[in-house]
């Protein structure tokens, strides 16, 4: 086997990056990947590289007033893998860069497959190294031996939260003669007409009885060691909202606010979405119907959505647990472990939320690593680019005592000049992102030669 510069444990979206990364710097990699090898997580369903589990959507892909769009644009400036095949696979979203998940995951594992210096071996690590420049980036579904080994490493207890999966749907099973296609105002993304999503409607009192039917429907249980585990925010099962209080889906994934319904001229009082998943049209995921609803319940209930009621379901919602290190306490400001720096963290199990920013992380580990085996020192990207907003709150930013999952958002930003009026704020960010991290890669430049 040839010899590696460096050891990556764990191919999801952020090892895949920082594998990429470190290889088109003509270093050596060994990835380690439990999938494929006998091993298999609760949410994963093959092998690839790169898997996206709970939906195939980036996000928002406007880099001029998004904090998740401008840190695409950042990504794709800095040669991202991640990116490179979200643009190849992507579907029509609206404003959003949503992907086939399959031809995305199967781009990225034939890239890294078919790059002489990237040796990916299916194999479960259980304890981390002793010796050699690694980077761990299992993500939030860490397998328990290696959870071990890394809270041994770090002397705390790992944090924990649940994550629930949206349901899809065969597309030619959802009844057109009640939906129709729209996006929100009609805007139009950068591929699309304007129409990328199937609306369901609901008047008000199939609404109030469906809301019901979420409050009382068969959930999953849980374990005794998972009751105290908090969900993330932007990740909330459906029911936990509508538990919340019976309007509050109204003001969320339901919200009919600039949907109009051709057949009535009006907004609907509640509506369901569901967006393109694949390349084919073939299958559409429940905008936002994340779900630990058994699934009887979920077919029963969801079956009572106007357009759904003879809905065929190819993959129903679930629940898993994820966790993630305290890394504002554990990390450096590199992505080091301060009681092993010969390790580097990077993705969800350092505490970023979202694929994009998942990934994020990995490309900058693999560039701090870069300079390391090039006996550099590479400076962090400037707080002012996403990348380094991230990066920030990460390692530093946020308080280690409270620390939860966090997506990027201007929030993570220094604040701009007072003087800048409230309606050019989002423009003035991105603005000055992209001249401060021209700057970065100019000084850059020496380190990573």
């Amino acid at each position: 086997m040839v010899a590696h510069d460096i050891h990556i444990i764990g191919g999801g979206l952020a090892g895949s990056e920082a594998a990429w990364q470190l290889a088109e710097a003509g270093y050596n990699v060994r990835l380690s990947e439990m999938r494929g090898g006998g091993d298999m997580t609760p949410a994963h369903q093959g092998d690839t590289l790169a898997e996206m589990v709970c939906s195939n959507s980036f996000r928002s892909d406007d880099g001029d007033s998004n904090a998740v769009g401008l840190l695409h644009r950042e990504m794709r400036t800095l040669g991202s893998i991640i990116m490179r095949e979200a643009d190849a696979t992507k579907v029509p979203a609206g404003s959003a860069l949503a992907v086939d998940r399959d031809l995305f995951s199967g781009g990225v594992t034939n890239a890294l497959a078919n790059h002489p210096n990237v040796t990916i071996v299916r194999e479960r690590i259980d304890t981390l190294p002793s010796e050699g420049l690694t980077i761990v980036a299992t993500g939030p579904l860490t397998a328990a031996a290696l959870a071990a080994s890394i809270g041994e490493a770090t002397g705390k207890d790992a944090l924990a939260f649940f994550d629930a999966i949206a349901p899809i749907v065969y597309r030619d099973s959802i009844d057109m003669d009640i939906a129709w296609m729209a996006s929100r105002w009609d805007k139009v993304g950068p591929i699309g007409d304007g129409k990328d999503y199937i609306n369901c409607p609901m008047d008000k009192e199939q609404y109030h009885a469906f809301v019901q039917g979420l409050v009382d429907g068969d959930k999953t249980e849980f374990k005794d060691w998972e009751k105290d585990t908090p969900y993330f925010e932007g990740c909330m099962p459906i029911e936990v909202m509508a538990e919340r209080g019976p309007e509050t889906l109204r003001f969320g994934p339901m919200k009919g606010v600039g949907l109009d319904n051709p057949r009535t001229g009006r907004w609907p009082y509640a509506v369901v979405q569901l967006r393109q998943d694949n390349a084919l049209g073939t299958l559409w995921n429940m905008v936002g119907f994340q779900t630990k609803l058994k699934h009887a319940a979920q077919v029963e209930l969801f079956r009572t959505i106007p357009g759904l009621e003879k809905a065929e379901f190819a993959r129903l919602g679930g629940l898993h647990r994820n966790s993630f290190i305290r890394s504002p306490e554990l990390l450096d400001a590199q992505l080091r472990l301060k009681s092993a720096p010969h390790i580097r963290f990077a993705g969800q199990i350092t505490g970023c939320e979202g694929y994009v920013e998942s990934a994020a992380i990995g490309l900058v580990a693999a560039r701090f690593a870069i300079a390391e085996l090039g006996g550099r020192t590479l400076p962090p990207p400037p707080p002012e680019t996403a990348l380094g907003a991230l990066l920030g709150h990460i390692t530093g930013g946020a308080d280690a005592a409270t620390y939860q999952p966090m997506n990027v958002n201007f929030g993570l930003f220094p604040p701009l000049a007072e003087d800048v009026r409230k309606k050019d704020r989002k423009l003035g960010y991105t603005q000055r992102a992209g001249t401060a991290l021209a700057e970065w890669m100019k000084a850059a430049q020496g380190v990573l030669a």
